[in-house]
This record gives structure tokens, C-alpha cells and sequence, in this order.
């Protein structure tokens, strides 16, 4: 049997956003009682061994060199389960961006970003959003219209395939004021007065605001509304960091305004002085991590199904690790799915996200890249940890 040599390499499933389609062809269930002898009789007919059989099966395989795949198109195709010119292409579909799609499935988007502007300059022409926040919502428009990119694959591949919607029907653009560039007062009205005008609407909706606490208070608004929490009351003083309502926190650098927030303050608690500015996590034996500073950023989102509300928190800590989550957006966004957390009809993303940059020596243009490279570690929040602030 012939198959095109462009698969004259082995296929690495963990940097390919494809998965392998052996059970389904086969009609394979994990349950044993419904699927008698079916790794014996591929493994009888191929030679292959039975853990890797096993494996792909499962849609598990990191590798699939080309020698396994033909003989597996060999027994496909004598068992009458596919053609060979349907082959090895109908073993291949498009995995699906289930972290785009719950954006791209709301009718109604609505991103809010912080506005900052020059000291005592009350002319709104002079107002500006930072540039990182920029390239941020430029790559979160690109997913939520693209799938990720995956949305024109997913269709070519099967002209059959379910009609996804590719965008929402309303897009709608937030400003609130930055800590810092207005009174305390008005920048927590602006951020009360656009959760609220959300909260309230009616309709399938999402939320997304970009950027930290630090810049977004909107941001105080999701993470209090979420964690049980007072919004802009600090809670630096509580006895234990355990008692934290919200299982991560910023703390603020020295020379960063410092709104009193749940979710971001100077100290973990009375007894536990948060040393190092950057993020910190709580872990699921309850102690709490510090994640790192300049090069860290945070992903939440919270989906409550039965009100087809989701908001979503893409922050941060400084500017280039903004850049660089909008990277990682971009080409690791499986990296923020499944939820860490899903029970009746909600469904909860937290990760923390540590970059490893490739230092480099510094360019006069680097302060408009938008392609900063950086290594990310994605830390998934333990699901005990979530559910131990949503019981109160």
C-alpha cells in the first residue's frame, strides 16, 4: 500500500494541534465488555506492541512513526473500516480549541482595558492605553475569531463538520480608569458601574478584562464577585494567608499604586510578609508559592452555564509578561483547558503562568516587539483549592 511521503516523519501530538482518530474509525469504546479482542486483533495483524496500540487508541501517543501508521492503514483498509485513498488523512482531525470556542460561542464579547493619561491632563484626546494591553486584545480578537486558527482546518477536513459560530454577534470595547490616574473614588465607580451594566444585561455574554489589578480594577470586580469577597477592602490583615478569600495574590511593587483589593495588597497576612513583589498561589496543601515577578503572568475565567455568563482575567504582571502571555495565547491556549473546576453548571479556569525569557541584549526597537519569546510553565490552581473558597 502506498501513502504520500510528506508523513516521512514521525508526528509529535504534543506541539501539533491534531489528534488521532484510531478509535473513532474503529468505533472503540473504553468500556471492555463492548470491545472484545480489539488491541489483540491489531496487534495480531501488525506486530505492533500492545501498550502502543493501546496508546493511540486512547489518543495518547506522543509519536507515531511512519512504519506504525502504514501498518495500520494496511489493517484499516482490510478490515473494511476506511479506503486507502481515504488514508492516512481520515486518522487525522483538527483538535478542537475548546479555550477559544467558550469565548467564540457567547453572542455578546465585551473586552475593558484601563485607561491611563499624563498627570493633570483632563483632555480625553491625551488618554492611552498601555501597549502591551494592546497586543493582548489584538491576540484575544484573533482567537475568538479564528478559533485559535484552527477554524478554516476544522472545516476543510470534514465539509460535514458541525457549523461553529467564528465570532460573536456583538462586540463591545470598555475603558475604566487605571489605579492612580484618577481618585480612588472614580476609578472604583467606573469599575462597579461597567460589572454591574454586565452583570445585569441579559443574554449569552462574556467578559474579558485585561490586565492586572494594578491597572484594571474591573479586574477586583470578577475575582471578589467569584471568591465570596468584599471588592476593594484589603484583606493584608487576616490572621492565616488560608483565610485569603481569593487563592492567588498580587503584591504590589513599592512604587506601584496600591488600591486596597481582595486579590492584591502588600503583605499575605498578619504573620506572612510577602517579601518579593509578583504573584503568589495558594497549593493544594495549603501552603503558598510565590510564582515570580516580571515574568509571570495569571489566566482565570469563571463559565456559570445556566446564565451564559463567562469572565475572564488575562493579566500580567508587568508589561512584557503581558507580551508574552499574548504568545502564549497564541500557540498554547490547550494549555487553559479543561477547567481546573467544573460542578453544577460551573466551570472554573485558574492558571498561573511562569516564563523562563531568553535574555538577549537589549535593541532600541524592543519595546514595540510583539513576538517577545519566553518559555512558559503553566501551573494549573488545584481544584481543592477553588472549591474550598466557593463552600464560604
Amino acid at each position: 500500500m502506498y501513502y504520500p511521503t510528506f508523513l516521512t516523519l514521525a508526528i509529535d501530538f504534543n506541539t501539533m494541534r491534531y489528534e488521532f482518530r484510531l478509535a473513532e474509525l474503529l468505533g472503540h469504546t473504553p468500556d471492555r465488555r463492548k470491545r472484545p479482542g480489539t488491541i489483540k486483533a491489531i496487534v495480531d495483524y501488525t506486530g505492533l506492541d500492545r501498550h502502543q496500540v493501546a496508546s493511540l487508541l486512547k489518543n495518547e501517543a506522543k509519536y507515531i512513526p511512519l512504519e506504525a501508521l502504514s501498518r495500520l492503514c494496511d489493517y484499516l483498509v482490510e478490515h473494511g473500516y476506511a479506503r486507502a485513498d481515504e488514508l492516512p488523512g481520515a486518522l487525522f482531525a483538527v483538535k478542537p480549541e475548546h479555550f477559544w470556542e467558550l469565548l467564540a460561542r457567547r453572542r455578546r464579547l465585551e473586552i475593558c482595558v484601563g485607561v491611563r493619561r499624563p498627570d493633570g491632563d483632563d483632555t480625553p484626546e491625551t488618554a492611552w492605553v498601555v501597549a502591551s494591553d494592546a497586543v493582548l486584545m489584538g491576540e484575544v480578537l484573533n482567537g475568538v475569531t479564528t478559533l485559535g486558527g484552527t477554524d478554516k482546518l476544522a472545516r476543510s477536513q470534514n465539509s460535514n463538520v458541525r457549523e461553529l459560530p467564528t465570532h460573536p454577534e456583538t462586540l463591545k470595547q470598555t475603558l475604566v480608569w487605571s489605579p492612580g490616574n484618577v481618585e480612588t473614588t472614580e476609578a472604583i465607580a467606573r469599575a462597579r458601574y461597567v460589572y454591574d451594566e454586565f452583570t445585569s444585561s441579559s443574554g449569552d455574554k462574556a467578559l474579558i478584562c485585561l490586565g492586572s489589578v494594578k491597572s484594571n480594577p474591573v479586574v477586583e470586580m470578577i475575582l471578589a464577585d467569584t471568591f465570596q469577597a468584599v471588592p476593594f477592602e484589603s484583606q493584608d490583615k487576616v490572621a492565616k494567608a488560608s483565610e485569603r478569600r481569593c487563592p492567588f495574590f498580587l503584591r504590589y511593587r513599592d512604587h506601584d499604586p496600591h488600591p486596597s483589593c481582595a486579590s492584591a495588597g502588600m503583605r499575605l497576612s498578619k504573620d506572612f510578609d510577602a517579601k518579593e513583589a509578583g504573584i503568589y498561589y495558594e497549593q493544594a496543601d495549603g501552603s503558598w508559592a510565590f510564582a515570580g515577578g516580571q515574568d509571570t503572568a495569571l489566566v482565570f475565567y469563571i463559565y456559570r452555564e445556566s446564565l451564559g455568563r463567562l469572565e475572564m482575567v488575562l493579566s500580567g504582571f508587568s508589561g512584557r509578561a503581558t507580551r508574552l502571555l499574548a504568545r502564549t495565547l497564541a500557540n498554547r491556549s490547550e494549555a487553559f483547558w479543561p477547567p481546573v473546576y467544573q460542578a453544577n453548571y460551573l466551570q472554573i479556569g485558574a492558571y498561573i503562568v511562569q516564563y523562563e525569557a531568553i535574555e538577549s541584549e537589549a535593541e532600541p526597537y524592543d519595546i514595540l516587539r510583539t513576538d517577545v519569546i519566553g518559555n512558559p510553565i503553566v501551573t494549573p490552581l488545584s481544584a481543592e483549592v477553588i472549591e474550598r473558597r466557593l463552600r464560604g
